[in-house]
């Protein structure tokens, strides 16, 4: 790559707004990636329930599902620097929660799982408002790169979070929650100095009617249906990620540390995917691609669920990072590509109800699994489930199992 290049890929941090919205929602992804090892680490500590592995999950979905559709909606009708500042302020609230919880002794789960569902809140908020924001910060010609440079930090974040998380949760969680609120207050700080800027809203009195009106659009596209609930469907039974504190801890015999490595490898998986994805984008053959990369998930899953090798176990989270970027990337671009501008808060809203459902609702029905089945079982089950999903789906929308090429290629 030659200087000039280089030059050109970063030069949209000149666009203050931008490098602003950038360096908070990085701050704050590592900031909950640490918090989630230490939630997991602490919870299952003290209960040695895996059914509470799963409720952690439920407790951030519940209320996620039940705002999502109104944040939505809000995103396209308000200013979406404030709602993120807003979210990200009470994300910073959780996390001081969580460490006044740790310096007084917490002997019960509960306080724990009624931070997740304020937590769950603020993310529901936040969700529309961040995908839809990026295209209000850079101008037109600068937003290609935008988009890159934001979800390589994204990844970065992903990566680094758990492993700082478990290395930090060596001194005790007191120190992971502490960090992350420091990372947080910074988040919110940054955020708050990015300055208003131009963007459509929604026309019209607030209704069901226009609140509903991303659901419908999704349910009308059935090629864009059918790739963000394979992604639901395939996820949610293959939602193993909720169980590794217990596989760490029972199977593989390692401790937080070990578990923040596990936690990394999915996102370093997904990291190097999406380079290699920008060097050689997917072009034909887009809807067999998807249905391979869900294919993958579960056949590592399977592969986790078998194994009692800590580095076996590394190489299958690596590989299920890698399966899930792909089909993230042909579902993003599908969405991207067939949304209007004036609903884009609102059919966001709707692919994070599919993204949310297919983690935290999966992380919930792998605890309920694991407590009926056993905890290798249930990993077994999931992976299997995620490939009998895919199976099937490849069927229900041969629309999607055929599709060539995306759809603004078709049009040229």
């Amino acid at each position: 790559m030659s200087d000039s290049t280089s030059h050109n890929g970063f030069s949209v941090l000149r666009h203050r707004n931008f490098t602003l919205y950038l360096s908070a929602r990085t701050l704050a992804t590592l900031a909950v990636q640490m918090q989630n090892v230490a939630i997991g680490w602490q919870v299952y500590s003290l209960t040695h329930n895996l059914f509470d592995l799963g409720l952690i999950g439920l407790a951030q979905f519940l209320p996620f599902l039940l705002l999502i559709l109104i944040a939505g909606h809000a995103a396209d009708r308000y200013d979406r620097r404030n709602l993120i500042a807003l979210a990200l302020g009470a994300q910073l609230l959780c996390g001081l929660m969580l460490l006044g919880f740790t310096y007084t002794g917490l002997s019960a789960v509960w306080p724990v799982f009624a931070v997740l569902v304020l937590y769950g809140s603020a993310r529901a908020f936040m969700g529309p408002a961040t995908q839809a924001i990026l295209v209000n910060l850079v101008p037109q010609e600068s937003f290609s790169k935008a988009v890159a440079l934001s979800s390589s930090s994204f990844h970065v974040a992903v990566i680094l979070g758990p492993t700082l998380g478990g290395l930090f949760y060596l001194a005790g969680p007191k120190t992971v929650y502490m960090i992350s609120s420091v990372l947080l207050v910074l988040s919110v700080v940054m955020m708050s100095m990015v300055k208003s800027v131009k963007q459509a809203s929604a026309s019209g009195p607030a209704s069901w009617h226009t609140v509903l009106e991303g659901l419908r659009f999704v349910w009308s596209k059935k090629v864009v249906l059918g790739a963000i609930s394979l992604d639901l469907f395939a996820v949610l039974f293959g939602g193993a990620t909720a169980l590794l504190p217990a596989l760490a801890h029972d199977v593989l015999h390692i401790g937080p540390g070990g578990l923040g490595m596990l936690r990394t490898m999915p996102g370093i998986g997904a990291a190097l995917c999406s380079i290699v994805l920008a060097f050689f984008p997917i072009t034909r053959r887009v809807g067999v691609w998807m249905l391979g990369g869900v294919a993958v998930f579960g056949v590592c899953t399977i592969v986790l669920g078998a194994t009692t090798s800590f580095y076996i176990a590394l190489a299958a989270l690596f590989l299920m990072g890698a399966g899930d970027m792909i089909s993230v990337y042909v579902r993003h671009l599908l969405v991207q590509y067939e949304t209007p501008d004036e609903i884009r808060g609102r059919v966001s809203a709707v692919n994070s109800v599919f993204i949310g459902a297919s983690n935290e609702l999966g992380e919930f029905e792998s605890g309920i699994t694991a407590g009926w089945l056993g905890l290798t079982r249930a990993v077994l089950f999931g992976g299997a489930a995620t490939l009998a999903v895919t199976g099937a789906w490849a069927v229900l929308f041969p629309v999607l199992s055929r599709m060539d090429r995306f759809p603004h290629e078709d049009k040229k």
